[in-house]
């Protein structure tokens, strides 16, 4: 487990207040940074020793990497321009939900009613079923790991009472810790034009949900086996949609230890992704490659490429 974050967390668990006010300043320092760095440009942090040196065409329109112990942006590509951020909305889905529901191992009965528009949209389901009674922690393991939008709404309308409810607190989320090309309308991610953020604010999202240590554990899991249900006798499997993209996350001098992919036409493939390169950690998140899920994973073949060109 990577240190600075492994920090982060033991910090937090005994000084909760200071962790929170350290988040702020960070984020503070991370929104700075678009204007001092242009496309591709190398940033000094406080700490030399990490560059970025770009030898490979980024398949993706939107790009930003932050080295987390420096807080400098190594490297920005359209940062800050407006993209679909497709399911990496997911991320502030897990964290709100992580927020305002206070026992995870509460029950969650999912809405008959929330599972006929998923399956009109052909979004990425968990496997879970009408009717069925499911922890919120299974719930939230499911929807970072294969990505399942009736674990999303499912636990949004627990949250809050509705998704258009819970919606309005991600958007507050989002305002609170510095979001501030973005905009939220659903908890999953499928395409509306209103429903926008930038590469920079995802990576500011990531940052903040990194933190948590529930998190922390689910986004850097390669499979999760949840319990017997009501409808599912023997449990569930959920395994992760990055890390069953790949080979190996092994990078050289490093590896790559988490990942939440996204897709939709519109907004292409997505990933926002963390690692660690010779002792130092990362945060790349990519947008726009043009590709979908039975095609070449160019966004992950970005992520790759951006991590080994690190020294």
């Amino acid at each position: 487990m990577v240190e600075t974050v492994r920090n982060a967390r033991s910090e937090r668990g005994r000084m909760g207040e200071k962790v929170r006010f350290a988040i702020r300043i960070m984020i503070f320092l991370l929104c700075a940074g678009i204007g001092f760095f242009s496309a591709y440009q190398i940033a000094e942090g406080a700490h030399t020793a990490s560059r970025y040196t770009p030898d490979t065409q980024l398949n993706s329109t939107n790009a930003i990497l932050i080295d987390l112990e420096s807080s400098a942006i190594l490297l920005d590509h359209n940062g800050a321009d407006k993209m679909y951020p497709a399911s990496m909305t997911k991320i502030l889905t897990a964290v709100v939900a992580m927020e305002h529901i206070r026992d995870l191992d509460e029950i969650v009965s999912l809405n008959e009613a929330i599972f006929q528009p998923i399956y009109n949209e052909n979004a990425a389901t968990a496997g879970y079923m009408p009717g069925e009674s499911v922890r919120a922690i299974d719930l939230l393991y499911g929807l970072l790991l294969p990505s399942g939008a009736e674990c999303a709404v499912g636990l949004a309308e627990y949250a809050a009472g509705s998704e258009s409810a819970f919606v309005k607190l991600m958007n507050d989320k989002a305002r609170e810790i510095g979001m501030k090309g973005s905009n939220f309308t659903n908890t999953t991610g499928l395409h509306d034009r209103n429903h926008y953020s930038t590469a920079m604010d995802i990576a500011i999202l990531f940052q903040y949900a990194l933190a948590n240590d529930t998190f922390y554990e689910m986004i850097t899991s390669a499979r999760y086996s949840a319990p017997a249900t009501n409808r599912h006798a023997d449990g569930v499997t959920f395994y992760s949609s990055f890390f069953s993209r790949i080979t190996s996350p092994a990078l050289d001098g490093g590896r790559i230890l988490g990942g939440k992919t996204g897709y939709t036409n519109e907004a292409g493939q997505c990933l926002a992704s963390f690692a660690v390169k010779n002792g130092r950690q990362y945060i790349l998140v990519t947008s726009g490659a043009a590709g979908n899920n039975q095609t070449q994973k160019l966004h992950i073949d970005d992520a790759f490429a951006v991590y080994g060109a690190l020294r």
